[in-house]
């Protein structure tokens, strides 16, 4: 049974509304999973402790019914802890696969900064092949594999940088914030009378989509078009991170089908099967964000990313 673009947007309405039982505020942060969801990419949210990231990418789980695993990332932790290890039995004298956490459906790989390069690079792979390599063997995992990845902000003790080859495998890097005031009330409304830690099916979260639902949505994703006006817009506006003049280091060809690719999503998950520009504009900072690199008079200067960004965005002549 095929899915229609109606389907797809009303899917996404069931989604979110299950999702708004659990999380207060972060409606933004719930559209970017879902665009990363449909357009088989990953995210990386970053913001401070206790922002309810971890609970938020539980709760998203929780309503796909998907398969969820979960990784606390450590100084400590080895790449055997998260792909599994070949181990020998005795008893039936042959190596036996002892899968690790990352076969699963959406992996949350929680303070994934705490962890050394070494250990996050085990996380290479998956993300770009969905496919894992023990001792020469390789593994497959689900094909809708996801992985959803926290991390406080780099300013915090005892983090490590993401390299840039694994910053890369993620299509968004979303910044999490703290909620306003009137949300933070709400919060504090909700949780403060209850006891123990909140699980998403105590507050009535489930699934509202299952495997056979996401296929399909993900195949209707092929109705939608992007006409060469659109191309030649995130083209432009991809060149354009690389000649300005306070980004030493700008987004390469990949972002720009990346930029494309979600936009596409975005448009199927509003029920168009066609993409504007402002699905474009929407997504540029969280696709582009992780990719650029300041030139050191800009960071003497202070200057933020997603400030430059916005500029190009708003510098970038659009189709009308």
């Amino acid at each position: 049974m095929s899915m229609t673009l109606d389907d797809v947007r009303t899917m996404a309405g069931a989604i979110r509304q299950e999702v708004g039982k659990a999380i207060i505020g972060q409606d933004g942060i719930v559209d970017h999973l879902l665009v990363a969801l449909l357009a088989e990419g990953h995210v990386l949210l970053e913001g401070p402790p206790g922002t309810a990231k971890t609970f938020l990418a539980q709760c998203f789980a929780t309503t796909l019914g998907l398969d969820f695993g979960r990784i606390q990332f450590t100084p400590d932790l080895l790449p055997g802890d998260i792909l599994g290890s070949n181990l020998f039995n005795f008893q039936t004298s042959q190596f036996t696969l002892t899968r690790g956490p990352i076969f699963c459906d959406l992996l949350l790989a929680d303070e994934i900064n705490r962890t050394p390069p070494k250990t996050q690079a085990a996380l290479l792979e998956a993300m770009q092949e969905r496919r894992v390599t023990l001792d020469g063997e390789t593994h497959a995992l689900p094909e809708r594999f996801m992985v959803v990845a926290t991390q406080n902000p780099i300013e915090n003790q005892g983090v490590y940088p993401l390299p840039e080859a694994q910053l890369d495998r993620f299509l968004f890097k979303v910044l999490v914030d703290y909620p306003s005031i009137e949300e933070e009330a709400k919060i504090v409304a909700r949780y403060g009378q209850r006891h123990g830690p909140s699980r998403a099916a105590d507050l009535g979260v489930g699934a509202v989509a299952d495997a056979a639902k996401l296929a399909q949505a993900s195949a209707a994703l092929d109705q939608v078009t992007v006409a060469q006006e659109i191309v030649d817009y995130v083209v432009r506006l991809v060149r354009a991170t690389r000649e300005h003049a306070e980004i030493a280091s700008g987004a390469s060809p990949r972002a720009a089908v990346l930029l494309a690719g979600a936009a596409r999503a975005r448009a199927a998950l509003e029920g168009r099967d066609y993409v504007i520009p402002d699905d474009v504009k929407a997504l540029a900072t969280a696709v582009l964000r992780h990719r650029l690199t300041l030139s050191p008079a800009a960071e003497i200067e202070g200057r933020a990313i997603e400030a430059l960004v916005a500029e190009l965005v708003d510098s970038t002549e659009a189709p009308r």
